[in-house]
């Protein structure tokens, strides 16, 4: 029976709808490796982190005693243009780490779905023609047999 060859009815080529997204990704992962690039990503690591926005809280803090000195005025400058620029900068930096490191979870999970369906599309296709194959035989037998 055709079933019965080396490798099996399962064992299917890759995809080539697989290795086309694997090397629509290469540019993404090249583009890293320019020297922009690999500083604006080790400068956002440090600011985007809850003690750099500690260390920000305290230099805005220093300037406190002279905005509290200048009046109300100068009070809500140094808190819209000092305190809030400084500190919350760093804050929302970190819950945006946090949100793309969950994004990119989910983007990993639904990309490995995508090539396991795909894997079971092929293993079902490849089914589907040994179903085929395997009726015309039947039907072909018939015919001879009535014959």
């Amino acid at each position: 029976m055709a079933a019965d060859k080396k490798g099996g009815v399962m064992d299917q080529a890759q995809n080539p709808y697989l290795e086309l997204r694997k090397e629509f990704l290469k540019p993404l992962e090249r583009r890293e490796n320019h020297f922009n690039t690999w500083l604006a990503i080790h400068i956002t690591r440090i600011v985007g982190t809850m003690w750099c926005a500690y260390a920000f809280a305290i230099l805005a803090f220093i300037s406190l005693p002279a905005a509290i000195r200048g009046g109300t005025a100068t009070l809500v400058s140094w808190i819209a243009q000092t305190f809030l620029q400084l500190v919350l900068l760093s804050i929302i930096m970190v819950g945006q780490n946090i949100a793309a490191k969950k994004s990119d979870r989910q983007l990993e999970q639904t990309y490995r779905d995508s090539e396991e369906l795909l894997k079971i599309n092929d293993a079902m296709r490849a089914l589907l023609q040994k179903n085929t194959d395997l009726t015309a035989e039947i039907h072909a037998a018939v015919r001879s047999g009535k014959q």
